[in-house]
């Protein structure tokens, strides 16, 4: 049991959790989750217990919930602090990510997108899409190349995720000063939504996106960069032997388009030889959402 006692100042909780004191101060007056206890000159002292709670509810924040939504989620589990330092111990977006995948592979649709409405109730988009849903896509890959589901399966959670990710794509704001950008699946590859993820990705970021997704001939994707004025174009693959052919595409397109920055993506880049990934290590945009955030760092 965590110690009652009041022993820190406000400072040193600052500089002990990184929490800015204004910040603390507006936490306390608002939801009154914890009580810190006066000393006789009347200044703020915290015990072991409110730091452990102030960690909770940090942790929380970092992993996408609101101030708000992490202390609701407290105060309707968790009455005392015994709980606290075992709880999550397998983090809750991981555990949305697993029953959603259930309901899927059980074809329970309205069960799936219960779940998934609450992932958006309780964490941000980026979160819910690159955590919850790209961990799922993840599992399902795996499941699909073990033999593990069946064409239905892989087809019913592809159709349901393509169909929510495009809600919330369509519903974002362009910022028309940023590059035009075109994504487009690599040859004959057909798993699209890890591509759409990080298409959702750009267009949370204020780019103008147009995503072709698969089946694409190369001659029609020329066509369409030009009368979009790309700047921008990325594609992916996740299929080993879709490998050559979607390089292929890449020096076609860099050839004929030297202005145009290309990214890619996908598993099938992680089989890249040594030669190769020296050819192509500036065109590979990694598998985090931090990898993508320094590579458009890198390359506008």
């Amino acid at each position: 049991m965590a110690s009652k006692e009041g022993k820190y100042n406000i400072k040193a909780i600052s500089k002990m959790l990184g929490i800015q004191a204004g910040t603390l101060r507006a936490w306390e007056r608002r939801y009154h989750i914890i009580e810190p206890v006066r000393n006789t000159a009347g200044h703020r002292l915290y015990s072991d217990e409110h730091v452990a709670i102030l960690k909770w509810l940090l942790d929380k924040v970092n992993n996408g919930f609101t101030i708000g939504q992490a202390v609701d989620l407290f105060e309707k589990n968790y009455a005392t602090m015994e709980p606290v330092d075992t709880m999550y111990e397998k983090d809750y977006s991981m555990r949305l990510s697993d029953d959603i995948l259930r309901s899927l592979l059980t074809f329970q649709e309205n069960k799936a997108n219960q779940l998934l409405n609450q992932a958006f109730s309780l964490f941000s988009i980026d979160k819910v899409t690159i955590d919850i849903l790209g961990a799922l896509l993840v599992k399902v890959g795996s499941m699909w190349e073990n033999n593990e589901i069946t064409v239905a399966h892989e087809h019913f959670v592809t159709s349901f995720l393509r169909t929510r990710i495009g809600m919330i794509f369509h519903g974002m704001p362009i910022d028309a000063f940023k590059p035009n950008v075109v994504c487009v699946c690599g040859p004959n590859e057909h798993h699209e939504l890890g591509l759409l993820i990080y298409t959702l990705f750009l267009r949370r970021k204020g780019f103008e996106v147009v995503y072709l997704g698969a089946g694409i001939p190369e001659s029609d994707l020329e066509i369409v960069i030009r009368e979009v004025g790309a700047d921008l174009f990325f594609t992916s693959c996740t299929m080993v032997q879709n490998l050559e052919s979607t390089l292929m595409v890449i020096d076609e397109l860099q050839t004929r388009f030297p202005h145009l920055k290309i990214g890619a993506g996908g598993a099938a880049f992680d089989q890249l030889g040594i030669e190769q990934r020296s050819t192509y290590g500036n065109t590979l945009i990694g598998n985090t959402q931090e990898d993508w955030e320094n590579w458009l760092k890198n390359n506008l």
